[in-house]
């Protein structure tokens, strides 16, 4: 009788959906997980959605605040406002105020609001390495309870999908041993997933697919019942490299991505093998993981195509649509555009051929992200993308550095702005698609501030508000070091990749840059340290903070990250001026700047490589395994690849662990060798040192440690001490070319 009684309730056409009735549940529990103490003191009610926009309201009735909504992610977005509004409470990756008051506010007058974004948009296929590879499920869990509360309601999902081309590809006939040559291992599925490279990281163990398939569940399902529509992939073309003596009459393109990887095969769309490996694959995964009819698929990820052909581009993005429309009818094809937004491809993509590989698919079954439009907005010399949804993204961060970077401006005003823009076309929504987070959380709350709001941002007071709720108060010094932060590493620059780096992180060179290790400053060292004077100053008032405890270890990373810097150059000078004996001392001050900065850093759990070693580790189920998974933690944010890559420290972290063990290793044998030539009046051979260097950094990749996982130290005082030993030394360094 009771099952008969839900089953009318669900296919009833009431007020209260069967969609609403299980969002009112899940929502429920979202609310206990954020606020354990006062869950109780909350109530939510379904919120029918007028037209395409989703709302929420919140109201106080009879001593409880209402939250109201008409899916998941509106009730969550509404207690978030709630929380930030009235109880200064605010969750953040690095550092969060989850202080609540015994009674909570009371909201005099209903606050309504609605989104004027269809899509709000979350993660790059290279955040799922550079930042998630080692999750669990309760890192995930949190991490979609952020979602939610900022109103995300499109994430990338892309965790798992080893074990559906593991099916696909076995039922086809190919052995584990085709699959080990063709998986990379889990550190590298971003570059995998995007079809740049094979195998290497590997061989993917059975136990890691098998676990991240219901990981994949449980993340989906979550997910899922908070109203977010999971993007899921699609089929690309890539195949095992045994597929072409497999299949030795089909169609493949063997391709390049960096030289010093091997090529990867990528199956032509005309063959016909295309559409029915593509089509089988959705259709296992939809077995496994259902569907919601969104599908990425990107198969020319910083690789030209083999053809500048028109006609054949059309060809090709008409066959990758028609593979996903043939499974589902309802397919949306949702593309990164850093095809069309890269350096390269920027030249290859001329409108001719751009509006030739968009054509085939109709206006609204294609998502475009125009994926680092805070820099590089492709969507203003292509009319909107000619037609199609297209969304406006915040990339920032490349490659997980950490350096204090942000355009704040023009993410206040940009996402707004655009609406009035007579070149919009079809603007369907915003994006956060950095390489990886958990780092500069004021820039991503900034840009999540668009979500529910479709006018330009005040800066100066937005900023105040965030510092009252990271802080718990508003601080005159405090707002003081923001000032300053806003017009030095948070101002509008030209800068085209992310955040300057310090040389210290870069492999060890008398240059002024290292590889990918850019150094210049797009603002002025002198006027950024004033930020570190007041933060200081601000410390007895707001030491017990945690934002504040994150906010004063990072600003005095970046002092001393920058003053390395400057102190490299001033040693390359001494170097070829001769000088042995201040050489020698100058290069004892700069290991000993690294050592302070790794003590520093020590003090907070979000700057320590043990975290991220033990979290790769603990996902294997033997020594074996936990070899493996240490050595691509390790290798990915220092060598990136083997021996001979010309991308090395690209995704360098300035991370306790790394800095004392690592870098300043690393500096220490060059200023060891560079003094004994210098002492022998016989030139420097920078080749020879980086022939002997990779050496060093081979065996220290493959070498397994234990790291600490816990802090040491106190972050104000340890902040405070090298405030007194180096302030009055850095406040007059600029770095500047």
């Amino acid at each position: 009788m009771k099952k008969s009684l839900l089953l009318v309730l669900l296919i009833s056409c009431s007020c209260l959906s069967a969609f609403s009735q299980l969002d009112v549940t899940a929502s429920k529990k979202l609310i206990q997980r954020i606020v354990p103490q006062h869950y109780q003191n909350f109530e939510v009610k379904y919120l029918p959605k007028k037209g395409e926009v989703d709302l929420f309201e919140i109201e106080s009735k009879n001593g409880k605040v209402i939250l109201s909504g008409n899916n998941g992610i509106a009730v969550a977005s509404a207690l978030n406002h709630y929380l930030k509004t009235y109880c200064n409470f605010e969750i953040t990756w690095n550092g969060s105020n989850r202080n609540m008051p015994k009674v909570l506010p009371t909201v005099k007058e209903k606050i309504t609001k609605t989104s004027p974004h269809e899509i709000r948009y979350y993660l790059n296929y290279c955040t799922f390495s550079y930042s998630m590879a080692w999750w669990d499920w309760k890192r995930w869990e949190e991490e979609i309870d952020w979602m939610a509360l900022n109103g995300i309601n499109m994430p990338l999902a892309i965790t798992g999908q080893e074990a559906i081309w593991q099916k696909v590809y076995k039922n086809m006939g190919f052995t584990d041993k085709d699959l080990q040559e063709f998986f990379t291992g889990p550190a590298y599925f971003g570059w995998f997933y995007m079809n740049n490279m094979d195998a290497w990281g590997g061989p993917l163990p059975q136990s890691w697919i098998d676990s991240h398939k219901e990981l994949q569940k449980k993340i989906l399902s979550r997910q899922r019942e908070l109203g977010m529509t999971p993007v899921l992939p699609a089929f690309t073309g890539h195949v095992p490299k045994s597929f072409i003596k497999k299949f030795p009459k089909a169609q493949v393109d063997s391709v390049n991505w960096q030289g010093n990887f091997p090529n990867i095969y990528m199956l032509n769309p005309n063959d016909p093998l295309f559409s029915k490996i593509g089509q089988q694959f959705l259709k296992e995964q939809t077995k496994e993981y259902g569907t919601d009819h969104y599908y990425s698929s990107d198969i020319f990820n910083e690789l030209n195509p083999p053809s500048s052909d028109p006609k054949y581009l059309h060809d090709i993005s008409e066959k990758v649509y028609s593979s996903m429309k043939e499974v589902d009818p309802k397919s949306v094809w949702v593309m990164q555009a850093w095809l069309f937004v890269s350096a390269h491809g920027k030249k290859f993509w001329t409108p001719e051929r751009m509006q030739a590989f968009l054509k085939p698919v109709p206006n609204d079954k294609l998502v475009i992200l125009d994926l680092y439009t805070e820099n590089r907005p492709r969507w203003k010399n292509t009319e909107g993308y000619y037609g199609k949804k297209w969304v406006w993204n915040m990339l920032h961060n490349f490659g997980g550095n950490i350096g204090l970077f942000g355009k704040a401006q023009t993410i206040a005003s940009e996402p707004a702005r655009v609406f009035s823009d007579s070149m919009k076309s079809n603007y369907s929504g915003i994006g956060l698609t950095m390489e990886a987070i958990e780092q500069n959380p004021f820039i991503y709350q900034l840009m999540l501030e668009h979500v529910w709001n479709n006018e330009p941002i005040d800066l100066e007071k937005w900023t105040h508000k965030y510092i009252t709720r990271r802080y718990g108060v508003l601080d005159d010094n405090a707002i003081k070091a923001w000032d300053i932060l806003l017009n030095t590493v948070y101002k509008d620059n030209n800068k085209d990749q992310g955040a300057p780096e310090s040389i210290l992180t870069g492999r060890p060179t008398f240059a002024q840059t290292s590889y990918w290790t850019w150094t210049d400053l797009h603002y002025d060292n002198r006027e950024f340290v004033k930020a570190w004077d007041y933060l200081i100053k601000s410390a007895d008032q707001l030491k017990n903070s945690d934002g504040f405890q994150y906010d004063i270890v990072d600003v005095t990373r970046q002092a001393m990250s920058n003053y390395a810097t400057a102190l490299q150059r001033q040693l390359a000078y001494t170097y070829h001026a001769g000088d042995v004996k201040t050489y020698e001392a100058e290069s004892h001050k700069f290991l000993e700047v690294l050592s302070d900065m790794d003590k520093l850093l020590a003090t907070r759990k979000d700057f320590l490589l043990g975290v991220w070693l033990e979290d790769a580790k603990k996902w294997g189920v033997n020594a074996e395994e936990k070899k493996l998974y240490e050595f691509n933690a390790k290798d990915l944010v220092t060598m990136w690849g083997h021996k001979e890559i010309t991308i090395n420290d690209y995704s360098a972290r300035q991370w306790s662990g790394l800095i004392e063990n690592y870098y300043k290793q690393r500096w220490k044998i060059f200023f060891d060798q560079s003094l004994q030539k210098l002492r022998n009046n016989e030139n420097w051979d920078q080749a020879a040192f980086e022939k002997y260097i990779k050496d060093w950094e081979w065996n220290w990749v493959n070498k397994q440690e234990v790291y600490p996982t816990t802090t040491n130290g106190n972050a104000v005082q340890v902040s405070k001490e090298m405030y007194d030993k180096y302030f009055k030394v850095i406040a007059n360094v600029n770095v500047v070319k």
